[in-house]
């Protein structure tokens, strides 16, 4: 991974775990998303949330998809407050990551005594 990648997925982690750290599990994902967003903005890292991708297929687009966050305008980021991250969920990453035509995507997992971070790599 390059390093320019390698610093802004260390600063994306940074803040989760602060998240993490504040609130610890039990919460659904949608109150990690508002806290990381705070985080965020705190920190000065440019984000979207909820971003609408068209999802392309051949000449034309099958539908669309809402990325939980997309972040310094390079990484996908996924947020669940789930038991474990499933092969399921590295597929649903992959595929945002390959939509946006992007290479590199994190799963942050609030649900553990520790944050659980998966990193996603999607290369044609």
């Amino acid at each position: 991974m390059p390093l320019e990648l390698e610093e802004m997925t260390g600063k994306i982690i940074e803040a989760a775990i602060e998240v993490h750290k504040i609130l610890g599990p039990g919460f659904i994902e949608s109150v990690y998303e508002n806290a990381l967003a705070l985080e965020f903005e705190e920190r000065g890292i440019p984000f979207k949330r909820q971003l609408e991708i068209p999802v392309p297929y051949k000449t034309g687009n099958a539908g669309k998809h809402r990325l939980d966050m997309f972040v310094f305008e390079n990484i996908v980021v996924e947020l669940k407050a789930t038991k474990n991250i499933e092969n399921i969920h590295f597929a649903f990453a992959r595929s945002y990551v390959k939509a946006i035509k992007r290479e590199h995507g994190l799963i942050l997992n609030f649900s553990k005594p520790t944050l659980e971070i998966k990193r996603v790599i999607y290369k044609e």
